[in-house]
């Protein structure tokens, strides 16, 4: 790089941390704290490191550490209770940040904190509905969706979410997450359940035992854990069919040419958040990290990189084209009106309340259910 062109970078980067209110690297400060970031690895954390993590860095001097994080919040009140959190913003569910601020196990967090859209539209009117909790501010809306093999099933292809549990037509193993939530909303799906109806029926003994029971009807199924685990089941060829995170399923198509389409009827949308762990040992560094990575530009570039929606509407109107194969992110975000037609909302306050009981439930029935 030209020197001239080096010092526009630097100058740019000084600029960008003036305006997000940070101290820029060299200015007064002591050496910067890495400041250390649970997130879900794989093509989500690639996408984050590019779009986030590293400008992050650039613009303010503080380095970003990504450790790996599957969810649950047993880690976190163990690490709380001890007094040694060694973590400073994890990157959590709404549900399950709905769950943890209630036990008291995460910092209060205020839209206040957030950059105006480019056009000053202030945060509350640009970020979409429920973007905001006592704990927690949204930064992306993923999907539960189930994929397949396009080999799978000569002459035929599913199209309905009633096809994951229609083993006549569409015969062979399914992956499925080790968790009751998205797998319960789907089994009832398959009985024509109004979307409105999920929840209320869920609420009930009569529902839990209709979805499980669907969920016995399938002859083999391949429990997953981890979000890298059923594209690599599904390009095995050890399933036919696999639910995952649309991003996951995506960075397979995309660079790795795998033989897999995404179905996107009954796609299950949650809010993906930002969460400050209370006992954060850099909660100031904490949320400026937050503040840079929620700006319109910056979910835009992680939008281009995986296919998951902005939280802010400023952010996807500037979504445009993959970085390396060139094409439209726009047609692959959950939240398009295309992919979104017949799209579940999870219902995180009702899991939230419910967390316990479900798992429980749905622990039990996976105990007594025969391995494969």
């Amino acid at each position: 790089m030209a020197p001239s062109s080096r010092h526009r970078g630097v100058a740019g980067a000084l600029l960008l941390g003036l305006t997000l209110g940070l101290a820029a690297p060299g200015a007064g400060q002591e050496t910067a704290p890495t400041l250390t970031v649970l997130s879900w690895g794989g093509a989500y954390e690639r996408a984050q490191r590019e779009a986030w993590f590293e400008p992050f860095t650039a613009a303010t001097g503080i380095p970003v550490e990504a450790a790996r994080y599957d969810g649950g919040l047993g880690a976190l009140r163990r690490a709380v209770a001890s007094g040694e959190v060694p973590w400073d913003v994890i990157d959590m569910t709404r549900t399950e940040a709905m769950a943890a601020c209630e036990e008291g196990l995460l910092e209060p967090l205020s839209p206040a904190l957030l950059a105006p859209a480019p056009d000053g539209t202030p945060p509350r009117q640009d970020f979409l509905p429920d973007s905001f909790g006592r704990c927690a501010i949204t930064h992306t809306l993923f999907a539960t969706v189930v994929a397949y093999r396009r080999d799978a099933f000569p002459g035929q292809r599913p199209t309905s979410i009633a096809d994951l549990f229609d083993q006549r037509r569409f015969p062979g193993p399914r992956a499925l997450q080790r968790t009751p939530a998205v797998n319960l909303e789907w089994a009832l799906l398959s009985y024509r359940v109004p979307h409105e109806e999920l929840y209320r029926l869920l609420s009930t003994r009569r529902g839990l035992a209709l979805a499980l029971a669907r969920l016995d009807s399938l002859d083999e199924i391949r429990w997953w854990e981890g979000g890298e685990e059923p594209p690599e089941m599904l390009i095995a060829g050890e399933v036919v069919m696999a639910s995952g995170y649309n991003g996951r399923f995506f960075d397979a198509m995309i660079n790795r040419d795998a033989p897999i389409e995404i179905l996107w009827d009954g796609q299950v949308q949650e809010h993906e958040t930002w969460v400050i762990p209370r006992g954060s040992r850099h909660p100031e560094a904490a949320r400026d990290f937050i503040r840079f990575t929620t700006t319109t530009e910056r979910l835009a570039e992680l939008a281009r990189r995986i296919p998951y929606g902005p939280a802010r509407r400023s952010a996807t109107r500037q979504v445009t084209t993959h970085p390396e194969t060139g094409l439209d992110m726009r047609l692959h975000i959950p939240t398009h009106p295309l992919n979104a037609e017949r799209a579940i909302v999870k219902d995180e306050a009702w899991y939230a309340r419910t967390l316990g009981r479900i798992r429980d439930y749905f622990r039990d029935w996976l105990a007594a259910r025969p391995e494969p």
